[in-house]
C-alpha cells in the first residue's frame, strides 16, 4: 500500500465518513417521496472515495482501506458501548436517551458490518474489471456501474438483516428500492466531482493503476498463508 499524504487523506475520508454514517443510521428518514436511513446524507461519499481509491491506486490498496474501515467501525462500536456502559453522574438525566440514540443492537452491528464488507468489495472488483475490459476510457460507466452492483447488494443485505421480522417486507422492499436508487442517482450526479478528484490524484501522483495479474479474493493469498501458519504453530 502507497504511502502518500494524498492516499493517506483519501483513506481517512473514507473511514470517516463510512463511521459516521454507521452512528447516524438508525433514524429512518423521509426525504420528499423517499423512505430511507438518515446516512444517506453522508454515505454515498464512502462509495465515492472507494471509487477514487481503487481508480487511482488500484484493488490491492483499496482492499487494505476496506478492511481499516472495518476495523475502524468495530473499535467506534466498542468504545461507544463502553460509554453507554459507565454510570451516568452528578445531575445527568440523559443517559437512557444517550444510550437509546448511539447504542446498536448486536444485529444491527451484524447487518452494517456484513452489507459493508460485500458492497465495498464488489464495487471495487467491478471498478477495477471495467477499468481494464474499457482500457481505462469512459471512467462514469465504471462509477455508475460499479456502484449499481455494489450499493445494491449493499441496501439489500442491510436492510433484509436489520429489519426482517420488525419492518413488514412490503416497507423493507420500499426503503431498498428508495434508497438504492438515491445511492445510485448520488452518484451520476457526482460524476463530475469524481473525474475531478481523479484527475487531480492522477495527475500529482504520477499514477493510474491497471489491476492486471491482481488478486481480487478479499483476503489476499499471502494474507491467508500467514494466517494458517500462525494458527498451524
Amino acid at each position: 500500500m502507497h504511502g502518500s499524504p494524498l492516499l493517506l487523506a483519501v483513506s481517512a475520508l473514507f473511514v470517516a465518513t463510512l463511521v459516521t454514517s454507521n452512528i447516524i443510521a438508525v433514524k429512518i428518514a423521509t426525504v420528499g417521496p423517499l423512505t430511507v436511513p438518515a446516512a444517506i446524507v453522508i454515505f454515498p461519499l464512502a462509495y465515492l472515495f472507494g471509487d477514487v481509491l481503487t481508480e487511482v491506486w488500484g484493488y490491492a490498496t483499496a482492499r487494505a482501506v476496506i478492511w481499516s474501515g472495518f476495523a475502524a467501525n468495530i473499535v467506534a462500536v466498542l468504545f461507544i458501548a463502553a460509554a453507554i456502559g459507565l454510570p451516568a453522574g452528578g445531575g445527568y438525566a440523559d443517559q437512557a436517551a444517550y444510550a437509546r440514540i448511539l447504542g446498536q443492537s448486536p444485529r444491527l452491528v451484524v447487518a452494517s458490518l456484513v452489507a459493508y464488507l460485500m458492497g465495498e468489495f464488489l464495487n471495487s472488483f467491478v471498478l477495477a474489471r471495467l477499468k481494464l475490459l474499457t482500457g481505462g476510457r469512459f471512467l462514469w460507466t465504471r462509477t455508475i456501474g460499479s456502484t449499481l452492483v455494489g450499493q445494491g447488494v449493499d441496501s439489500f443485505l442491510f436492510i433484509t438483516l436489520a429489519f426482517t421480522g420488525v419492518l413488514p417486507w412490503s416497507l423493507m422492499l420500499v426503503i431498498i428500492r428508495d434508497l438504492w436508487a438515491v445511492k445510485v442517482a448520488y452518484e451520476v450526479i457526482a460524476t463530475p466531482l469524481t473525474y475531478a478528484i481523479v484527475t487531480f490524484l492522477k495527475r500529482v501522483e504520477g499514477i493510474d493503476t491497471f489491476d492486471r495479474g491482481t488478486d481480487f479474493s478479499p483476503i489476499p493469498g499471502s494474507a491467508l498463508r500467514s494466517l494458517v501458519r500462525s494458527v498451524a504453530r
